[in-house]
């Protein structure tokens, strides 16, 4: 999984703090970021939506972008199956599927290998059908949720915390939660008082 920030709003937090000034007529007062904390505090996260960040996503399976395009005020953007040609696709192996040896001590079996001979099969469905003569967009359809994908979102910054605080939670999906941890963790050191809540919420988590 790699999380690449490629851009945010310049002075975020001091774009968001005159605008909420607007709102109440009132002058600068103490640090930056003050006035942010009290927004988020009394539940006035409008304000939030004047400023934006994009990241790209990649090495990911496309299990995880289902859930994530399901964000609907994020603008994405998709490497397309269809465009794309799976000769030799990639893929996530899910975390879960590395514990079930744990979980089954006395069954012979390496469940990992197993899951890669699947992967090996389903390559095997698709060039087939290439070789039939289907298109990419029609040969797709064997391909497996595994399969490596890679997604630019781009959001406001109100919208990132609702992101956050469904898909950081410990109740998530494992591998759209590391990846939104991981954007949690970025966008706190680029605007720290606008997710600093959110940082201390799911660190505790995590103990």
């Amino acid at each position: 999984m790699k999380i690449e920030l490629l851009g945010i709003t310049p002075n975020a937090e001091e774009l968001i703090e005159n605008a909420a000034r607007t709102c109440y007529k009132s002058e600068a007062k103490g640090e930056i970021g003050d006035l942010i904390i009290k927004l988020i505090k009394s539940g006035h996260y409008s304000v939030l939506e004047h400023a934006y960040a994009t990241f790209r996503i990649s090495e990911v399976s496309r299990a995880l972008t289902h859930q994530l395009v399901r964000h609907r005020l994020c603008a994405f953007s998709q490497q397309s199956q269809r465009y794309v040609n799976e000769k030799q696709f990639d893929y996530v192996i899910p975390d879960a599927v590395y514990s079930l040896k744990e979980k089954n001590p006395t069954i012979m079996r390496d469940y990992v290998v197993e899951f890669k001979e699947d992967m090996t099969t389903i390559q095997n469905m698709y060039d087939k059908w290439k070789a039939y003569g289907l298109r990419n967009e029609d040969a797709r359809s064997v391909l497996p949720n595994a399969c490596y994908t890679e997604i630019v979102i781009s959001a406001n910054l109100r919208e990132f915390r609702h992101i956050f605080e469904v898909r950081c939670d410990r109740h998530a999906q494992y591998e759209i939660r590391k990846c939104s941890l991981e954007m949690l963790r970025i966008l706190n050191e680029k605007a720290p008082h606008i997710f600093k809540d959110l940082m201390e919420k799911f660190n505790t988590q995590e103990e």
